[in-house]
């Protein structure tokens, strides 16, 4: 299947789970609890608050090698957004891509994504776990704090 499909199929319209395709064209849907939807909003606002330009937003799907991966949330510089709009799926990844770990995320599938999102350009791939502590990531690997918005707290309840 092709991302273009599953945005336009009729019986994936308003389902409450996360949609990605995995890298044979397959569906993968993880369900979103309200917590994880909390996350979401509390990180965009907090990226919101600390970048002065570009756009944050939710949902953002990413062309990776391994089909389309869907970041939670990503925020992309001024720059990004006049070169490739608000094109789906996003044929390079924006500079942070931010991912809220779910109960369901395997350690290696969450793993995978950063390699991806980096592998697309993403600058900096952010985690978040269920209790708001935040991990931060360039291609370099872990690092303390963020480049791009060092002012983002450890914790997201901070």
């Amino acid at each position: 299947m092709e991302w273009n499909q599953v945005l336009e199929h009729p019986s994936l319209q308003n389902i409450p789970f996360k949609i990605e395709l995995d890298e044979w064209g397959k569906i993968v849907m993880t369900p979103a609890s309200n917590l994880h939807g909390n996350l979401q909003v509390k990180i965009a606002l907090k990226l919101m608050q600390c970048t002065k330009e570009g756009e944050v937003s939710a949902e953002i799907s990413i062309q990776t090698s391994k089909n389309v991966k869907v970041a939670d949330v990503a925020w992309a510089s001024a720059e990004f957004i006049a070169q490739h709009g608000f094109t789906t799926p996003y044929s390079m990844a924006p500079e942070i891509c931010v991912e809220i770990i779910s109960p369901g995320n395997m350690k290696g599938e969450m793993a995978e994504k950063k390699e991806l999102y980096l592998a697309k350009g993403a600058k900096e791939v952010w985690f978040c776990d269920e209790n708001g502590d935040m991990e931060f990531f360039s291609y370099k690997g872990r690092i303390t704090e963020s480049k791009i918005c060092p002012e983002f707290p450890a914790n997201i309840y901070a």
